[in-house]
């Protein structure tokens, strides 16, 4: 790895995270697959030697826990869904050079070799390790067997990720009031023997490794609690039957474990990129120079595997000598109309759906890359689809392209007898420089934006000289202008393909270009066009408004009948809702419960909490005095318009420190959205609920 400027004299890897062979994918996945394949496409754009693989993942309990519920044997419903995934991500123009799985034998046997070398180099032992167990199953619970709270932020989550609060990974046994989802009882602890990473070995590497690391704020800042406080071994081993059998001595009185999932997941990039070498030979490209010398590797993820990312990963390279990663970045999440998506509810946008609907693939790709920082959380909705469809493709992009090439074809026959101008020569190059930087800043949304800035420079350009008054009067300078609308035309389409790859192939096609758009590197951009060309026709359709309502409309219908389906599976079974958590049958005394002192406050502050995802940091006047308290709503809750709303809080809750902010009570809150318990009246902060 080096910290040159790209393009460098090193090979380049590009991955994503993996998709879980267990699903349907829709378009909020495509977040991360659309950036990691824009990203790849824009190093080689710039002349960097890339490979851009990923795979689909195999093991794990998310497949084993399907598998389960569908009785269905798990390898068999990953193969389909890897199957699935691997056919679609093409028709979003997701082109990996290498899409694999982990369970080929390429991945086994470098994980093998992998968790071999790290045992033989001392940094694997035994431990006691405190598993969730169902005594009705007669199981052990690992990882999504299990559910409970938060022990460091109080939030529903996992047994291996505090997915809906302060996102923590969470070792076996930390979860709080476990409840097994087989069976929906009351889990118990038990102690087992299983195998650690000493993660706490490589504290002085990962200290280092996060100063020099690259890519988005948030996965150069979330890690940092773990890195630079206590950090924890990582048990590495599962009593589960699914996964990569771990290959070295077992304990004693274990028959059989397998990897924590998050092991042979991350070396899949490895594997994938070998593959790509074995298939297209190393004189193309050399998976070695990549990982085990000085390869430029980035990581394109979402947010909430940054810590796998950033703590496990490099750790595990270093310690059997592969290459670090350069560079993560990780996206912000998506939400629909406002709301996240939901299976259970009908709420979602598949991207089989989207693609049945007509839309052009680049469309998407253009929203999901240029609708806020790519760490920015993003919302979808299809009026909102449709105004950056209609305003930035065609209005702005479509319309200075068509323009442009008809006036050119019809007056010139193509590309008129003159040299650009100056200042569209130097425009363009301002636009190669401002590409350069945002690959070499990690600034996917300003790859996605520039040939569109550009556009919106010819349209200036093009009103301002009207060419069309010039033809008979001053026919020279006529040439001149169009002359510079069609170099215009074709820097855009070269620095287009990365977000927008068949439309500007489409384009290089009407400019009647040599070869493929995807070939060229930026200097092409100040190329000469081609002499001749035919009419163009227009790269982009408007999306009418009642095309919109019917999207909606059909959307609406769906979410009303999954959410009538679910209410009538609920009556049936005596709930209320098929959603709302089982009341529990163990009660507690009016002593014990007259000992939470319940009181009503008043929010005066409210700071998210950079280095977070969730953690908003509260200043709360309850009456007595103003507390701080760290709460995970930063998803669910304008934060600028939290000052001034009254809450209920736990006021004699043991303070907590959580991320280094000291946690002084507990919100209340219900349901998923995290709806803030509040009063009726205008109550008196510190007044005690009774």
């Amino acid at each position: 790895m080096t910290h040159d400027t790209y393009p460098t004299d090193e090979p380049a890897v590009v991955t994503c995270g993996l998709p879980y062979a267990n699903g349907d994918l829709h378009i909020g996945h495509f977040r991360t697959y659309v950036g990691g394949d824009v990203y790849a496409r824009a190093l080689e754009t710039l002349g960097q030697q890339t490979a851009f693989v990923c795979g689909s993942d195999m093991h794990g309990t998310p497949v084993a826990v399907d598998a389960k519920q569908n009785d269905e044997d798990p390898e068999t419903l990953a193969l389909d869904y890897y199957r699935e995934h691997k056919a679609l991500f093409p028709e979003f123009n997701v082109e990996f050079d290498e899409y694999g799985h982990t369970r080929q034998p390429t991945n086994i046997e470098i994980t093998t070799q992998i968790v071999q070398t790290l045992e033989e180099r001392g940094y694997i032992d035994e431990r006691e390790a405190t598993v969730a167990y169902d005594p009705e199953a007669d199981q052990t619970l690992p990882d999504r067997y299990v559910e409970g709270t938060c022990p460091y932020c109080g939030s529903k989550a996992r047994g291996d990720e505090c997915d809906e609060g302060c996102g923590r990974h969470l070792e076996p046994g930390e979860i709080e009031n476990p409840v097994s989802t087989i069976t929906g009882n009351e889990a118990e602890y038990r102690e087992q023997t299983h195998k650690f990473f000493r993660l706490s070995d490589l504290q002085e590497y990962l200290q280092a490794f996060i100063e020099r690391l690259e890519g988005t704020d948030n996965a150069k800042h979330q890690p940092r609690e773990w890195i630079f406080g206590e950090l924890e071994d990582w048990c590495i081993t599962r009593d589960i039957d699914w996964g990569v059998d771990y290959p070295g001595e077992l304990p004693d009185g274990q028959d059989r474990l397998v990897l924590y999932v998050w092991v042979d997941a991350h070396i899949e990039y490895i594997s994938a990129t070998k593959q790509y070498t074995e298939r297209a030979g190393a004189a193309e490209y050399d998976w070695k120079s990549a990982w085990k010398d000085d390869g430029e590797i980035i990581h394109i993820i979402g947010r909430d595997i940054i810590q796998h990312h950033t703590v496990f990963w490099p750790s595990v390279l270093h310690a059997t000598d592969y290459n670090e990663p350069r560079a993560v970045l990780a996206s912000g999440f998506m939400t629909l109309d406002g709301k996240g998506f939901s299976k259970s509810r009908g709420r979602a946008i598949w991207a089989r759906e989207y693609l049945d609907e007509g839309f052009h693939p680049d469309l998407l790709r253009y929203y999901l890359m240029t609708t806020g920082g790519f760490q920015q959380d993003v919302d979808f909705s299809w009026e909102k689809f449709s105004e950056k469809v209609n305003n930035d493709l065609v209005g702005t992009l479509g319309n200075f392209l068509y323009r442009s090439l008809l006036f050119a074809h019809r007056n010139f026959g193509g590309t008129p007898k003159a040299d650009p101008s100056e200042t569209v020569t130097a425009r363009i190059e301002d636009a190669i420089e401002a590409f350069n930087t945002a690959v070499n800043e990690y600034t996917v949304r300003e790859i996605g934006t520039i040939a569109v800035t550009l556009a919106r420079f010819g349209n200036e350009y093009i009103q301002n000289n009207e060419p069309w008054a010039l033809t008979d009067s001053d026919p020279e300078r006529a040439a001149q202008v169009i002359r510079d609308c069609v170099q215009l035309v074709k820097a855009i389409a070269v620095l287009l393909e990365p977000v927008a790859p068949e439309k500007s192939q489409a384009l290089w096609k009407q400019l009647n270009e040599d070869g493929s758009v995807h070939d060229q590197t930026v200097q092409a951009a100040l190329d000469p066009p081609s002499r001749e060309f035919d009419a163009p026709t227009e790269l982009f359709e408007t999306l009418e408004d009642e095309r919109v309502e019917q999207l909606n409309a059909k959307l609406d219908k769906r979410v009303q009948e999954v959410s009538g389906d679910a209410a009538a599976s609920s009556e049936a079974n005596g709930n209320e809702l098929a959603e709302v958590e089982p009341l529990t049958d163990e009660r507690v005394s009016m002593e014990t419960f007259e000992t939470i002192d319940l009181r009503t406050g008043e929010v005066q502050s409210a700071d998210p909490i950079a280095e977070s995802d969730h953690l908003v940091k509260l200043m709360v006047d309850i009456g007595h005095e103003t507390r701080q308290i760290v709460a995970g709503i930063k998803q669910s809750h304008d934060i600028e318009a939290l000052p001034g709303t009254q809450v209920v809080i736990v006021a004699n809750l043991e303070p907590a420190t959580i991320m280094d902010h000291e946690s002084n009570g507990m919100l209340l809150a219900a349901g998923e959205q995290a709806d803030l318990l509040t009063t009726t009246e205008d109550t008196q902060p510190g007044t005690k609920i009774r």
